[in-house]
């Protein structure tokens, strides 16, 4: 594994940003990159030693990125697999004579051999533990009750509250091949002294990309057998059903579920379901997933119960956040539930859920989520829908929140986040010397061919960089004073050459990749957020602009231009 993660950190050449071209560049384009680049770098061009030296290195790396990209079977395992593609013993097996397309069907069978083996070596444990408290008595509207007590407050505190129940549930995914799964799951809980448990194992094989079969046999309050099937009818049509057979004391119950869904479009989906049997009910629901929001409505009748329900979830991905609401209402009663989930790390998330309900009252449903593992526990505050159980329930999980969050999730988060960055830097280091030692090389060997491009842009009112930064920079004075605080400082390159010497026809285009791979360039804080800024002349005015490390830039472009008045 720590194999893996070094190869996955340690920074590849990218032929393309080197080349500066499009990664769906024609065969003209790479050419056309190849002699530009070749009439700069190539060593008969330069007479001093040092320079004849330096070019020499640069040529070859151009040469390199040509070779490759110029093979269109090279450019497949490329495009796949990166340079460490290139140098896989195991891809001796893909002949010449086959074409891209075979060569990158050649990758994916691969792929899936080793997918296939790596499955087979793991399993895909689950699980999830719920605690029921019982804390109505902090809310208790009677004051008498608490009348009768001799302990202190902070006794009396925890003398409210009480585990009314508990339950555990695992589960073991065993994949046997790509098609084949067997999955084992079992539950066991106990509430108000009564408990109950169950054990099941199911074999799932899919038969082909439009469906699958599953057998599952299980123990409980007596044997369970189902078979449950899933298939694609058509582009937009797709159902599954299950039949169940649950043996008592009485006899043997048969139930069957069958589930009918469309797509209505590219983010809603309608589902028509009906079961018959143990359980006769039938509802309907329709589902639209974005981006940026989810909802869900459904209609549900039953003999037992009947309702109606409607969720939203609000994702506001750019601070991991999820803001969730919900009301149903049906026979049984009604609630309406208001909450909020934080993810924390990539594989860690907290949530925290407010349900008032009639007749179930106020409860506090707090869960957190880690890897595969889910911890659940609802507290019930109170029977009835008062003020102050509904207040503390969204005020309390707040204030913890963020109280936490500072004193704890944040430093351990940012220790973690500068320990990644070291060990970035750690395996790079030697990289980026040597690309640094390159880069002065290269603006060394472009300073003559800017020149020229600078008079005959100037004799036209062209395009002229006066100015070019590369890295990490801090803009306002007032926050200069508090990146040095933390220990951040500008960390930035002067790539005002290397950009000038891109410039053709007075235009200047940058496709979307990294900077740090163009000619002149390299990474100046790795592991860091980088930016370009570029100040230039067109028409003799000033212009400015400012763009992130991988994003595409052309200039000129008027609503660039600074107003100098």
């Amino acid at each position: 594994m720590d194999d893996e993660s070094d190869q996955e950190t340690t920074i590849e050449d990218d032929y393309y940003a080197f080349l500066n071209i499009a990664r769906n560049a024609s065969p003209e384009d790479i050419s056309n990159a190849y002699r530009k680049l070749s009439r700069l770098y190539h060593p008969d061009k330069h007479r001093d030693p040092t320079l004849k030296k330096e070019a020499e290195v640069l040529f070859n790396r151009i040469k390199k990125a040509y070779e490759v990209l110029s093979d269109p079977h090279q450019r497949a395992i490329y495009d796949s697999l990166g340079i460490r593609g290139l140098e896989t013993e195991g891809w001796e097996i893909v002949q010449r004579m086959k074409t891209p397309q075979e060569i990158r069907e050649e990758y994916e069978r691969l792929a899936r051999e080793r997918e296939e083996r790596r499955l087979q070596q793991h399993t895909n444990p689950k699980g999830t533990v719920t605690v029921n408290i019982n804390a109505t008595d902090l809310f208790n509207k009677y004051d008498e009750d608490y009348s009768d007590g001799d302990g202190s407050a902070f006794s009396g505190f925890f003398s409210c509250i009480e585990v009314s129940g508990m339950s555990f549930a695992q589960s073991i995914e065993a994949p046997l091949t790509l098609r084949d799964t067997v999955t084992m799951s079992g539950q066991l809980g106990t509430q108000n002294g009564t408990g109950n448990g169950s054990i099941n194992v199911s074999a799932k094989r899919l038969i082909s990309s439009k469906g699958w079969v599953e057998v599952e046999v299980g123990a409980g309050n007596g044997p369970t057998f189902s078979l449950k099937a899933f298939r694609t009818l058509t582009k937009r049509l797709f159902c599954d059903g299950a039949t169940i057979l649950q043996f008592t004391s009485r006899g043997v119950k048969a139930g069957y579920v069958g589930t009918l869904a469309m797509q209505l479009d590219k983010h809603t989906v309608g589902y028509l379901t009906y079961r018959a049997g143990i359980q006769d009910a039938m509802s309907t629901m329709i589902v639209r997933d974005t981006s940026r929001s989810y909802t869900a409505f459904s209609i549900h009748f039953g003999l037992l119960h009947s309702f109606v329900s409607l969720n939203y979830t609000y994702k506001m991905e750019e601070k991991q956040l999820k803001l969730r609401g919900s009301v149903k209402a049906g026979t049984f009663g009604a609630f309406l539930e208001y909450g909020a989930e934080k993810k924390v790390s990539k594989h860690s998330s907290v949530s925290a859920a407010v349900r008032i309900g009639v007749p179930t009252g106020v409860t506090l449903k707090l869960r957190l989520s880690r890897a595969s593992q889910a911890y659940t526990f609802p507290i019930h505050l109170c029977d009835e829908v008062l003020p102050a159980p509904v207040f503390y329930a969204t005020v309390a999980p707040i204030i913890t929140w963020t109280v936490i969050k500072k004193l704890i999730i944040d430093p351990v988060v940012k220790e973690r986040t500068e320990r990644e960055k070291e060990k970035q830097r750690e395996l790079n280091k030697f990289r980026m010397l040597e690309k640094q030692r390159e880069a002065k090389a290269a603006t060394e060997l472009m300073k003559e061919t800017v020149s020229r491009i600078r008079l005959e842009e100037e004799a036209k009112k062209g395009l002229i960089i006066t100015k070019a930064l590369y890295g990490r920079f801090v803009y306002p004075q007032q926050d200069r004073a508090t990146s040095e605080e933390t220990g951040h400082r500008d960390e930035v390159i002067d790539v005002t050459i290397p950009l000038q010497c891109l410039v053709k026809d007075s235009k200047l285009i940058l496709h979307k990749a990294s900077k740090s791979q163009l000619p002149g360039f390299y990474d100046p804080c790795v592991g860091e957020d980088k930016q370009l800024l570029v100040q230039y002349l067109f028409h003799s005015q000033t212009h400015e602009c400012v763009i992130q490390d991988d994003a595409p830039l052309r200039i000129p472009i008027s609503s660039h231009k600074v107003n100098t008045t």
